[in-house]
């Protein structure tokens, strides 16, 4: 049995009250050591990005603050979203249709507070949790579709979840974007985003020193209201998520990792 096996089964022994207790107290301790050891300051860049999210609300957990500030300046961010939602907790009194439409609606709101119009907001629509297991002809597809727009748009950075982030959806966004950008042959400015691995990912254990190398902080206090606005458009998510692991990405910086190309 893996590493990974052995917490997963722990998390299904575990009361919840005490797994939160312990990821609250790891994520806390983890921010706060790479905010204030590991990490370099981040300046904002006037170069235009494009954010890539595997679900409606990752991109304004792990981005919203360089979103809205970027969008300030009147810098060019689009948004592609790979995923269509359905497999969104606490709903299971909807059909999946209707959760697409919520979840759609709430990412158009959360943009739209951001600074981002409509037009730069993208849903391939694949459908919820199922990104690693693409093949053949469907992985190859959402590839392209990436490449697609990746060539229409010319994005300068592109912000992406860790390839480390505990979550099937989250590595797979990493590692098809990552194969998208080969096949576009553009350079870039790749930077990962974290929204589980703090929670999830012990350190030394399944993150190593070399995975949080490179560490930014941007400091995003001008916009931060904004960014807490735009998490609360995501009411459908925040009734299941802990309010203890929302209440990190209200803080006053967002950290990134920067990656070699």
């Amino acid at each position: 049995m893996t590493v990974k096996q052995i917490l997963q089964k722990l998390q299904k022994i575990l009361p919840s009250s005490w797994l939160y207790l312990l990821q609250d107290i790891h994520s806390y301790l983890m921010f706060r050591w790479i905010l204030k050891v590991q990490s370099q300051p981040l300046n904002l860049s006037s170069k235009s990005a494009m954010v890539f999210s595997p679900h409606q609300d990752d991109e304004t957990f792990g981005c919203g603050g360089t979103i809205a500030l970027k969008r300030e300046q009147g810098t060019q961010v689009t948004v592609v979203f790979l995923t269509d939602g359905q497999g969104s907790g606490g709903a299971e009194t909807l059909t999946k249709e209707k959760i697409i439409e919520i979840r759609k609606a709430e990412a158009e709101a959360a943009l739209n507070i951001l600074g981002v119009p409509s037009s730069d907001i993208h849903f391939l629509d694949r459908t919820d949790g199922t990104l690693r297991d693409l093949q053949g002809d469907s992985k190859q597809k959402t590839i392209e579709q990436i490449v697609e727009l990746l060539q229409r748009y010319q994005p300068e950075e592109i912000y992406v979840p860790h390839c480390k982030d505990c979550h099937r959806d989250h590595e797979a966004t990493y590692t098809l974007v990552r194969e998208a950008i080969t096949r576009a042959n553009i350079k870039v400015d790749l930077l990962q985003y974290a929204i589980w691995m703090f929670w999830r990912s012990p350190l030394f254990i399944m993150l190593k020193l070399q995975d949080i190398a490179r560490a930014y902080r941007l400091n995003i206090t001008q916009v931060q209201t904004q960014k807490k606005q735009a998490i609360a458009s995501y009411y459908s998510q925040l009734k299941c998520l802990p309010r203890s692991f929302v209440k990190r990405f209200q803080g006053s910086y967002e950290i990134f990792f920067k990656v070699e190309l």
